[in-house]
């Protein structure tokens, strides 16, 4: 089977649904990870909401399957927050929000279809914070997601753990800059172990490990191939920093310290490791071999979309659709030849690998709860 290659659509938070159909078929992807992130959520960076969650039930499930198939797209969804972390309500809140998504999942046919649920485990530093703090943080999560996974299962929904460390979640003045469980991958593997059931696993990002001079080649080399789901379309480009080195996160420091010593230092959360956000293909080299990562992929047999999840510098960040769009082209011509077989018309998806939606007319369930569950 050949890959597809889906977009995120954080980056079509300025478009509607309709009109990020549109951008897809123009861009020429095979689907789309809808992001349906909550409306009064605390996260302003990248996040979108393609779906009214609020309205969702079987009839709008079954519109949204004929809309999809229409547009000759598959489709996931997902949310991305702290779930075992931060502000007691928020992160309650975030809870409920991800079993409102599974729901909504088994509605579109679950497994069936294979529509997943993306998500984010989180951190909880009150507990990190402490001696065994590590250890800690994953009893937490076996005590949050055990319940929820379990719940999935009983609607034959997979949910997907992304591995960005989110190291811009807490200011500058902190040390650190782990505020993601999943952001490791000896966390995702004890994670397994802590919840055994078989619907969870992973969206793999290899542009987090590239800036954590970690090979994404020897990550998927050790990694549990019947958890990999989705592979994430991000570059990085690392800019070494004499002053801070490349171990530790660049700290915050009095400005006049900085000034008069002509040494960096950290003016927000989200620039302390020292790397660009960039597409392959797009504008700027890497510091990621895409050729060996793609084969070590085929030979692992994964057959699962490839998602560009645009925030590149030159493409998502200028805030110009023309540079979004033009960064999603650049992305998929440049993996065209490493996934698909050469044609008459060049490196293309093969069109006969398509498979629309099926149309499971799923009855619905009452909205879950954490109190609940």
């Amino acid at each position: 089977m050949a890959n597809p290659i889906w977009i995120m659509t954080s980056a079509f938070d300025q478009l509607n649904l309709e009109q990020t159909i549109e951008k897809a078929s123009e861009i020429g992807v095979q689907g789309l990870d809808l992001c349906v992130f909550r409306k009064d959520g605390t996260r302003d960076d990248f996040v979108a909401t393609h779906l009214d969650y609020e309205n969702f039930g079987p009839e709008q499930a079954k519109k949204l399957i004929s809309q999809f198939n229409g547009a000759k797209l598959r489709l996931s969804i997902g949310a991305f927050e702290n779930l075992i972390g931060g502000d007691p309500e928020q992160r309650i809140k975030n809870q409920n929000h991800l079993l409102r998504l599974i729901r909504m999942a088994y509605l579109l046919g679950g497994d069936e279809n294979d529509v997943k649920v993306g998500t984010f485990v989180g951190y909880n530093h009150e507990l990190g914070n402490q001696e065994g703090g590590f250890e800690k943080n994953l009893l937490e999560y076996q005590k949050i997601f055990g319940p929820i996974i379990r719940y999935a299962n009983s609607l034959g929904v997979t949910v997907l753990y992304e591995n960005c460390p989110m190291e811009g979640w807490r200011s500058s003045g902190h040390f650190g800059t782990f505020n993601n469980l999943t952001g490791i991958l000896a966390a995702r593997k004890i994670m397994y172990d802590l919840v055994p059931e078989t619907n969870h696993g992973e969206i793999y990002d290899p542009s987090h490990d590239i800036w954590q001079h970690t090979d994404p080649v020897s990550v998927i080399k050790n990694t549990d191939m019947n958890r990999l789901k989705r592979i994430h379309v991000k570059s990085t480009r690392n800019n070494p920093d004499p002053f801070w080195g490349n171990m530790y996160p660049m700290q915050e420091v009095r400005p006049e310290w900085a000034e008069k010593l002509k040494i960096t230092s950290s003016t927000n959360p989200w620039d302390r490791h020292h790397y660009e956000a960039t597409l392959p293909g797009f504008g700027l080299g890497d510091s990621m071999d895409w050729r060996a990562f793609v084969n070590v992929l085929k030979e692992k047999k994964f057959t699962g979309p490839f998602e560009i999840e645009n925030e590149a510098v030159l493409s998502k960040q200028t805030g110009k659709m023309g540079a979004i769009v033009q960064g999603c082209k650049a992305a998929v011509q440049n993996l065209a030849p490493l996934l698909y077989e050469l044609g008459e018309d060049g490196w293309q998806y093969p069109e006969s690998e398509y498979m629309p939606l099926l149309e499971v007319n799923r009855q619905d369930v009452p909205l879950m709860t954490m109190d609940k569950l």
